[in-house]
């Protein structure tokens, strides 16, 4: 079994289950979690809010990718090559950054759904910038030579802003956007920003200010072994009426009119569309009930479900209401 299916997954499947065969398990997933399902009764004040959020135009309007007016430049280039039939690859940098959602382009009336695979790794060398705070010109008894931001070339200063972010947060609670920050600091990967750069060469200035603070500078040259990626273009639609299926298929969980609803039920949507959203308190309503089954999330109807027994999707699940599109969210919530 892979190391990602959590205990959290598994106690949330172990939910699913228990409310189709019987009532009975749920209490094992009580004692597993050590909580009655909610921090208390839940019939006291917590409520059960859905929130509708209406996404204007079509999917693909959203899902579709202009390569020429985006960046990166290497995008448009992995494209081109793949479409063409030759293989592209790129060191590093991901082509399309799809790994985790799905991105589409168009060409010459042909959709094309895009991709990466890795297909190897190569070693390389590439300096990496981190600074240490020194302190404020204003509280050192010596302030040491350094070179002011604004005198850097820009893609010192780039690196200067995401080594900062690493600098600030040692010693302190808090987080850093791993991902722009590297290895404690900032890597300088390409050859024109190496360069360019006063601060990697053996000369550059042993200091930096920035935001009113003294950072020394440390550079060190180090051993990476990256990725190679090979680019995949897929086609997937010859059409924006098929495109639009494609996407449908891919992201939408649930799907009906007005004509299917009572007037009730209507009504609750139209009240989970304001800004408060609509929310019940178990044991909901039959028609409150029969909008979660339409919506497909029969485990919130047992009002002993925790939210959080169940994984956050990457992104707002969207139902197709009467022709339009709307995001929707579901959550427990107490009286404010």
């Amino acid at each position: 079994m892979p190391s990602t299916f959590t205990r959290r997954r598994l106690l949330a499947a172990g939910a699913t289950v228990c409310l189709a065969e019987s009532s009975g398990c749920l209490d094992a997933i009580r004692g597993a979690t050590g909580s009655d399902g909610g921090g208390g009764s839940a019939t006291g004040d917590r409520r059960l809010r859905l929130s509708l959020s209406r996404r204007s135009g079509s999917l693909a309007d959203r899902y579709v990718t202009d390569l020429e007016a985006t960046r990166p430049d290497w995008d448009e280039e992995a494209f081109a090559a793949a479409v063409a039939g030759e293989t592209y690859t790129t060191q590093f940098r991901e082509p399309f950054f799809a790994r985790e959602n799905p991105k589409y382009a168009k060409r010459e009336g042909t959709y094309y759904r895009l991709g990466s695979v890795v297909v190897g790794e190569r070693e390389a060398t590439h300096p990496v910038l981190r600074l240490r705070t020194v302190g404020s010109p204003d509280e050192l008894d010596s302030v040491p030579d350094h070179a002011a931001y604004d005198e850097l070339h820009e893609a010192d200063r780039r690196a200067v802003s995401i080594a900062y972010k690493a600098a600030r947060a040692r010693g302190n609670v808090g987080g850093v956007p791993w991902g722009l920050v590297e290895r404690g600091g900032y890597v300088y990967r390409s050859d024109e920003a190496v360069g360019a750069s006063n601060l990697v060469g053996d000369s550059g200035p042993s200091h930096v200010e920035y935001r009113g603070t003294i950072y020394r500078v440390e550079v060190s040259r180090e051993t990476f072994h990256e990725p190679v990626y090979r680019a995949e273009v897929e086609p997937v639609a010859e059409s924006s009426d098929e495109m639009e299926a494609v996407l449908r298929a891919r992201f939408v969980d649930a799907r009906f009119g007005r004509g299917d609803l009572s007037k009730t039920e209507r009504s609750i949507l139209r009240d989970a569309r304001s800004r408060e959203g609509y929310a019940e308190r178990h044991p909901y309503s039959e028609a409150y009930r029969s909008v979660l089954k339409r919506l497909h999330r029969r485990a919130y109807i047992d009002g002993n479900v925790r939210k959080d027994a169940f994984a956050e999707p990457d992104r707002p699940p969207l139902v197709l209401y009467d022709g339009e599109y709307y995001e929707y969210r579901l959550r427990f919530v107490t009286n404010d």
